[in-house]
């Protein structure tokens, strides 16, 4: 099977212009993440989607693949189908990475992509398990419901289940809760369809894309990582990373 990791990267940010390019001891985010991209054994090949010339002669100047996309696209998927009929449009599955998350293990990149193990399988994401109250209250961390067969089912900004006649400082207590990890997979094909889809009203409701593609019926496999990665949003958030360094 060929698995193609595809990290979108641009160059324009409200909260953190330019950040790809960022220091981060010694190296740029970007190539800190796509140095741990190539590290999963489960990849064909890595490359970098942007549309900024600064990103993509940086990229080209550590070795590393890259392919220009279109400004317009409102989305990391939107530029991965892009990347993928530009890169190698006979790839069987394109893994999306997040280009923010300089130290992502491999280890979660081989599990999203072991989902495709099964033939079935359309879509497939990443959650871990809540383990504070400050994560399941924050409306900045999407929660995960999932049905029996690993499915999700709901992804919501607002903490779900509602657990009835409990304070929420016991919620945890009684029920597993989950968070999304932003990593998606998607069949090549399937990724066709679902970027031709208009958004959806839940997908507007709660500014989370992934609720097109379930409202539009598609299955989202879901596997559950206990790995924890840090996503750089602000600059304040390199701090963080220290541990990491």
């Amino acid at each position: 099977m060929k698995i193609i990791g595809i990290i979108p990267a641009r160059y324009a940010s409200t909260r953190f212009p330019g950040k790809p390019l960022t220091d981060i001891g010694g190296k740029s985010m970007i190539q800190r993440v796509y140095e741990q991209a190539k590290k999963s054994r489960k990849l064909t090949d890595v490359v970098v989607a942007t549309d900024d010339a600064r990103i993509g002669e940086h990229v080209r100047s550590f070795g590393g693949n890259v392919v220009m996309t279109s400004e317009a696209h409102q989305s990391g998927t939107d530029r991965c189908f892009e990347a993928i009929q530009k890169f190698d449009a006979t790839a069987d599955v394109v893994i999306n990475i997040q280009g923010d998350e300089p130290f992502i293990h491999p280890e979660q990149i081989n599990l999203v992509a072991s989902c495709f193990n099964a033939g079935e399988v359309q879509l497939a994401t990443l959650v871990k398990k809540i383990s504070t109250n400050e994560e399941l209250l924050n409306v900045n961390t999407p929660k995960v419901l999932l049905n029996k067969k690993m499915e999700a089912i709901y992804f919501s900004r607002q903490t779900i289940p509602h657990i009835r006649g409990k304070e929420q400082s016991e919620w945890l207590n009684h029920f597993t809760f989950y968070k999304h990890v932003g990593i998606y997979a998607y069949r090549t094909a399937v990724l066709a369809e679902i970027t031709a889809l208009k958004q959806s009203p839940l997908e507007l409701a709660e500014a989370l894309e992934q609720l097109r593609w379930i409202e539009n019926g598609y299955k989202l496999k879901v596997e559950v990582t206990d790995l924890e990665s840090v996503a750089v949003d602000t600059p304040d958030d390199l701090k963080k990373l220290d541990k990491f360094l």
